[in-house]
């Protein structure tokens, strides 16, 4: 999804959350400078993704139930907090998307094991940007933003961890999309994440 097609859903969850955008870039600002001469690029995550069967892996408390309907020929994207139910179970995921609030000893566990690492910098997480993403391996690190993509700092479209792994599957070129631990009705969560998962419905049934 370009940006300008991007900004007015952007403009929209703004004001829904009562987000401040500034915040969002000052956050992604940072993130450029952490990865500046050792960012990962779209073309690294066409190289891994593009023409693969992609399994994206929500981390709903349904995804230990779902992981052995992942096909061995799935390439695994694991949005955040799924990378942990995911290494329990001895899947190392192929990607991660993260905003660091899943558990970070796994998310850098699995980075030394090689997963491609793509980080979300927003007005809420700069502590974590700051101090994970020197730990995370080498240069297979990428920075995104929800807000307006510049340098090595892009968006793929989509707000959430989930929502976000299936657009980024979709711009590198998967060949199809599974999804496993989404449950946009989990009757467990907090009303913003309920809002958050009213969101990540809308935009992967809407623009997908």
């Amino acid at each position: 999804m370009e940006f300008s097609e991007w900004e007015p859903l952007y403009l929209r969850i703004l004001a829904d959350f009562d987000f401040n955008r500034s915040e969002d870039e000052a956050s992604a600002r940072i993130l450029a400078d952490l990865l500046h001469g050792r960012a990962g690029t779209p073309a690294d995550l066409r190289g891994i993704i593009s023409g693969r069967d992609v399994a994206v892996c929500g981390n709903a408390p349904s995804l230990a139930a779902e992981i052995d309907s992942i096909m061995p020929e799935h390439l695994v994207i694991a949005a955040d907090g799924a990378t942990t139910v995911l290494m329990a179970n001895r899947i190392i995921p192929e990607v991660i998307v993260t905003d660091l609030d899943g558990t970070i000893e796994d998310i850098i566990a699995a980075s030394e094991k090689g997963s491609f690492v793509v980080v979300h910098a927003h007005g809420d997480n700069t502590p974590a940007v700051r101090s994970v993403v020197p730990r995370l391996r080498g240069t297979r690190v990428l920075g995104t933003t929800q807000s307006e993509p510049f340098d090595d700092i892009h968006n793929f479209g989509g707000f959430s961890d989930g929502d976000r792994c299936v657009f980024l599957a979709k711009a590198s070129g998967a060949a199809s999309v599974a999804i496993f631990g989404f449950d946009y009705d989990d009757p467990s969560v907090n009303d913003v994440k309920k809002k958050k998962l009213g969101w990540a419905k809308r935009l992967i049934e809407e623009y997908l």
